[in-house]
């Protein structure tokens, strides 16, 4: 049986979508503890899940036959951030205890469990390594990883003595990005007290340009256009700014409410949730928002309009991500922490559900001009 059945194609005029066909992975796959990160490989059908649980699982899926596990790589502490290679045959994630983690799937097994060989895991931080990711100059495959000790520091896994550069972030390192487009490679950092510093990766050694984030709260996630001109970021306060980089666009940046919900009782009162997760479709420029609130929403930024909203998943959606084709969507759905600790309970669902992007989901809105 096909992996999402005879799923229809999505309707033309409802803006409302379905989630009854989503398909979840089975519970004794997955992740034991809440899902930080996860990213599909840009090179194949496999998605990678990082856990506070301590672990990095990979699965592969197929439309066909369905999800199987591929490999869980053992950290055994808090996985904050997980990243693929550009060429798709390494991981790497980041962890509480200030180390990074590559692992060369090409010298692993075809699958099963791995233990991270010497010389990782590697302390590369003086505080946790919160986002990582890859990007590829000249030939040179290069890792980024950013962290609270407030440094982004650049990585050539080819050299006996790796590190080749450090960008001083002046705040914690919460959220980073990158995404190369044509003769555009941009990556973007979103730190404490709102700080948001855009970087060329054609030249790494300096910080392009510094804002403070057009959202008033603290900034939860960024994500690069597809294009590589600009980037979306998402907010606590249940926000989303769309941001140029380039000064000649400043008049296409915008912001809007999302992941909110009108009190039952008074109407003037709305409870706010966070935004935490935000991807853009590889083909299509569209982008999706996750939050607290337990939706998701599939938007049309040239258009700055809302393509489609979906139901509650049953809790806090932590990470989403579009397959290399876009064909796929996948969210966590974890405790987020945004109550604190003690809502954290054993009840509270963990689960990773891939949902079937049909019909004209993703597709910007008819007429809309792409920027």
């Amino acid at each position: 049986m096909a992996l999402f059945g005879s799923t229809p194609a999505a309707s033309t005029t409802s803006t409302t979508g379905d989630i009854t066909k989503d398909v979840e992975i089975p519970q004794n796959m997955s992740p034991k503890d809440s899902v930080s990160d996860i990213m599909f490989s840009p090179t194949a059908d496999f998605l990678a899940v990082a856990s506070w649980d301590g672990n990095v699982f990979i699965y592969e899926i197929n439309p066909n036959s369905g999800v199987s596990p591929k490999w869980a790589i053992k950290i055994g502490h808090p996985v904050l951030s997980v990243a693929w290679s550009t060429d798709g045959t390494r991981i790497a994630c980041g962890d509480t205890e200030s180390r990074f983690t590559i692992v060369d799937l090409r010298n692993e097994a075809s699958s099963g469990e791995i233990t991270p060989k010497p010389p990782f895991p590697h302390k590369g931080h003086d505080a946790a390594v919160k986002a990582v990711r890859w990007f590829n100059m000249n030939g040179t495959e290069y890792l980024a990883t950013g962290s609270w000790d407030k440094t982004v520091k650049f990585w050539d896994l080819s050299k006996q003595d790796p590190l080749v550069g450090t960008l001083d972030c002046g705040e914690r390192v919460y959220t980073m990005d990158a995404h190369k487009s044509n003769n555009k490679h941009l990556m973007v950092i979103g730190t404490a007290e709102r700080h948001i510093h855009m970087v060329d990766l054609n030249n790494p050694s300096k910080i392009y340009k510094t804002i403070t984030s057009p959202l008033k709260w603290q900034t939860r996630v960024l994500s690069c256009f597809a294009d590589a001109s600009g980037f979306a970021v998402g907010s606590i306060e249940g926000r989303c700014a769309i941001q140029y980089v380039d000064d000649k666009d400043t008049s296409l940046n915008f912001s809007f409410k999302c992941h909110r919900q009108q009190d039952s009782t008074q109407r003037d009162i709305a409870k706010v949730y966070s935004v935490n997760a935000i991807s853009f479709h590889p083909q299509h420029g569209t982008f999706s928002t996750a939050g607290s609130d337990g939706t998701f929403h599939f938007w049309d930024k040239d258009a700055k309009h809302r393509l489609k909203g979906y139901p509650e998943v049953g809790g806090s959606i932590t990470a989403t991500d579009f397959s290399r084709n876009g064909d796929i969507f996948a969210y966590a759905i974890s405790y987020d922490w945004s109550k604190g600790y003690s809502a954290n309970t054993p009840q509270y669902p963990i689960k990773i559900k891939l949902h079937p992007v049909q019909g004209d989901e993703c597709k910007p809105r008819p007429g809309s001009k792409k920027r």
